[in-house]
């Protein structure tokens, strides 16, 4: 199969996605649901609205020009998927696919339903063998090559496993937004997307703010309010009232909205209901500790995008096709593949 007709069959299949009705959104959505509590409705058709979006004619276009695919020599790549949101996985997915090679999806136990729906419901009809080239597997066997997502934990697991396989291993990332003072209500009105989109289990989720010595957070605070809502779910208000209870009994500072924590912390990876934050004295000092974390920070957000190498407020769970995990171009990878 040439590369403009993986294109097109690409495209055909997100305008399959984009057409899914009412019935097969809330059919999915009880039987993601039912997995994990976590995908929400909210959450499936967020996760659909970026699955589409990579899938436009016009992104697949630009993000491809950039490659010379050589002659076909698939493989098999191994992947290894997480679930801590709806269909974390879809772009390694479609890597594989667009570079003519065959995913062998080991999918996480959270995220079992979403995946193999649009794949055998929506892409076979378009094209049975571009379908044929996603094998769904308990067990990875026989690949060529591994792409694995996880926490530092499994990462070491990954590492004695496929260590033996060119690969990709990722590991533990999070996201920062970067405070200067001179936010208005609808930069933090767009910020509170970045925090509480898929209840900051991503990421790409902000976790930590860095913000100036001696910053007042009651503007801040008063504008995420329209965001209160999030503690009605159950799963979100167990991890809230679990880590409220710990701060009050150790007597630790922390500053309590009635559905967020925030307390100071040089650590980046903040816990579920709680945003860290760390005070800088200047904007050199800042750029050190940014620096000194990097390996560790997925996306990094600020007021217009005035902070180096940041996109703006609200946006840091809206990637584009070329923006790949951890920096590590994964398209390159696989291509690179066929010529091993």
């Amino acid at each position: 199969m040439e590369l403009q007709e993986r294109k097109e069959i690409l495209a055909r299949w997100g305008e399959a996605i984009k057409g899914l009705d009412d019935t097969q959104r809330d059919e999915i959505s009880w039987r993601a649901a039912g997995q994990n509590a976590w995908f929400t409705p909210q959450s499936i058709q967020k996760a659909l609205e970026g699955v589409v979006h990579y899938l436009e004619a016009e992104q697949l276009d630009q993000w491809l020009a950039a490659y010379k695919f050589p002659n076909p020599q698939p493989k098999k790549i191994g992947l290894v998927l997480a679930g801590n949101i709806p269909m974390v996985g879809f772009h390694d997915l479609l890597c594989v696919l667009v570079s003519g090679h065959t995913a062998l999806v080991k999918l996480s136990t959270q995220d079992k339903v979403l995946l193999p729906y649009l794949v055998n419901e929506l892409l076979r009809p378009i094209s049975e063998n571009m379908a044929d080239q996603v094998v769904f597997a308990e067990r990875l066997e026989g690949m060529d090559a591994v792409i694995a997502t996880g926490s530092d934990n499994s990462s070491r697991y990954f590492d004695y496993y496929f260590g033996k396989y060119p690969h990709i291993i990722r590991r533990n990332r999070s996201s920062v937004a970067v405070i200067d003072g001179k936010e208005s209500e609808e930069d933090f009105t767009h910020l509170g997307r970045d925090i509480f989109d898929y209840f900051g289990l991503g990421c790409r989720n902000i976790s930590k703010l860095m913000v100036p010595e001696g910053y007042d957070f009651q503007f801040m605070l008063d504008t995420l309010l329209r965001y209160e809502g999030v503690i009605h779910h159950h799963k979100y208000s167990n991890n809230y009232d679990y880590h409220k209870s710990i701060y009050l009994v150790n007597k630790e500072p922390h500053l309590d909205t009635g559905f967020l924590l925030l307390r100071e912390s040089k650590d980046f990876v903040s816990p579920i209901s709680v945003l860290f934050y760390e005070q800088y004295s200047d904007e050199q000092s800042l750029k050190e500790t940014i620096d000194n974390h990097k390996e560790k920070i997925q996306v990094i957000t600020s007021r217009e995008a005035w902070f180096d190498g940041s996109l703006p407020f609200g946006e840091s769970q809206q990637p584009h096709v070329w923006d790949y995990a951890d920096g590590v171009d994964t398209l390159a990878f696989l291509i690179e593949q066929h010529k091993a």
